[in-house]
């Protein structure tokens, strides 16, 4: 197997960890695994070449994402925006069903939750952003910062690369300032562009409610990976692993894993785990939003 060591894909940082498993699902048979360092980093591999130069070839182009099935605008069904209606996402879900990256819609929006509006539930990382842009257009804009070749994705694998002045998906706390700092935020936006396809493992769901029923208001967005604690707060959790893992194999340990049962976690061969700490706002009116991490 040819390896490339990833350090500026560290375990414990989200859009890192999203981002290694975004790499396999855009190069089929690429394989994951962690380092066993106190900071475990990403380990990308494959059979025949070389992991940078593979996924440089696999980058997609611009025509690539207009096509996705949680485009804004697809020919033959209602416009996506940020607020979407029952009716716009069951056509979107019909002419999109079993296509490779069907996941695009499913991990991003669920018709398992409906508000008063009639309008579908988000995932939790399809947070809010300035103007109502969807995540697909944080996708869109992130993308044209890349220049898909070899050398610049080296950069951003190995933890090099200067970040550019952006919002990016919305939900790296990393792209924020102290209060020192100017307020523009700065991203990494090859890793930005590898995290949205790391939602391919994290579909979302909801419990059936219809607007008709009783119990509304406590109904929540479910989406794989989100657990409440003993606090009674909803976390994202996320393991490091120490076998070279494809995609179907990612998929399978996430099904099996238990993060709060440590005893069964050298039998699944994860080293390590996180959970998710949102970013407090510094005004009752403060919009922004970020998901930092503490170690399980």
């Amino acid at each position: 197997m040819a390896e490339v060591r990833c350090p500026g894909l560290p375990a414990y940082w989200v859009n890192g960890w999203l981002a290694a498993v975004g790499a396999t699902v855009l190069v089929p048979g690429m394989r994951l695994r962690w380092t066993e360092e106190l900071t475990p980093v990403a380990v990308l591999s494959v059979e025949d070449g070389d992991p940078v130069e593979l996924l440089a070839v696999s980058w997609p182009n611009e025509e690539f994402l207009r096509g996705l099935p949680v485009a804004n605008d697809l020919e033959g069904t209602p416009q996506l925006r940020r607020n979407v209606s029952t009716s716009a996402f069951v056509a979107r879900a019909v002419a999109t069903r079993g296509q490779r990256h069907s996941w695009t819609l499913a991990s991003t929006l669920t018709d398992l939750l409906v508000d008063e509006g009639d309008m579908v539930g988000h995932g939790r990382f399809n947070l809010p952003a300035p103007q109502g842009q969807t995540l697909w257009d944080r996708l869109l804009a992130v993308h044209r910062h890349v220049e898909p070749e070899a050398g610049r994705l080296d950069e951003s694998l190995g933890g090099r690369a200067l970040r550019i002045r952006a919002n990016g998906l919305g939900f790296d706390i990393g792209r924020l300032g102290s209060l020192a700092d100017e307020p523009a935020k700065l991203v990494d936006p090859v890793v930005e562009f590898l995290a949205f396809f790391g939602l391919a493992v994290l579909p979302v769901r909801g419990p059936g409610v219809d607007a008709g029923l009783g119990g509304r208001r406590s109904a929540r967005v479910a989406q794989r990976g989100w657990l409440s604690g003993t606090d009674g707060v909803i976390r994202f959790v996320w393991p490091a692993w120490l076998h070279r893992l494809d995609l179907p194999g990612i998929d399978a340990l996430l099904d099996v894993w238990k993060p709060f049962q440590k005893d069964t976690w050298g039998l699944l061969g994860v080293r390590a785990g996180w959970k998710s700490v949102s970013y407090r706002s510094r005004a009752r009116l403060d919009p922004t939003r970020a998901i930092g991490s503490e170690r399980l």
